[in-house]
């Protein structure tokens, strides 16, 4: 795909912090660890299989305090929260501009703020599990 159709092409937000918390597997050990493992998936993945919209997705994956760090890879580009990860997951929905946006999160409280601004949200689970 053309950098240029990038607009065109559904955004997914991944609540990195809420995702990795998802999964008793001792992320709270090495939480960047967690967060580069779950943008490596993202990367091969893709987004989830049985999303709202069709794919290729433009991936951001919002990571915030120990999780700093992590860098972006190709398909996946990381944020990293200056404070709130909610409240840039809300922004970068709010800045979607009407395009399609997906945001994966079990936080109640982040999906009705992101639905506010036209999101829709899938759970952790949507997302592809750790390869064997």
């Amino acid at each position: 795909m053309n950098p240029e159709d990038l607009p065109l092409r559904p955004l997914l937000v991944v609540d990195g912090a809420n995702v990795v918390g998802s999964v008793p597997d001792g992320w709270w050990r090495d939480r960047r660890g967690a967060a580069e493992r779950l943008r490596d998936r993202l990367a091969v993945a893709g987004g989830p299989a049985d999303g709202p919209y069709p794919g290729p997705y433009e991936i951001v994956l919002v990571v915030e305090g120990h999780a700093r760090g992590v860098a972006s890879v190709p398909d996946v580009r990381v944020e990293e929260a200056p404070g709130s990860g909610d409240d840039l997951i809300v922004e970068l929905a709010r800045s979607a501009h009407g395009r399609p946006c997906l945001v994966v999160t079990a936080d109640r409280e982040l999906r009705l703020r992101v639905q506010e601004e036209g999101a829709r949200c899938m759970g952790p689970r949507s997302l592809p599990s750790t390869p064997g």
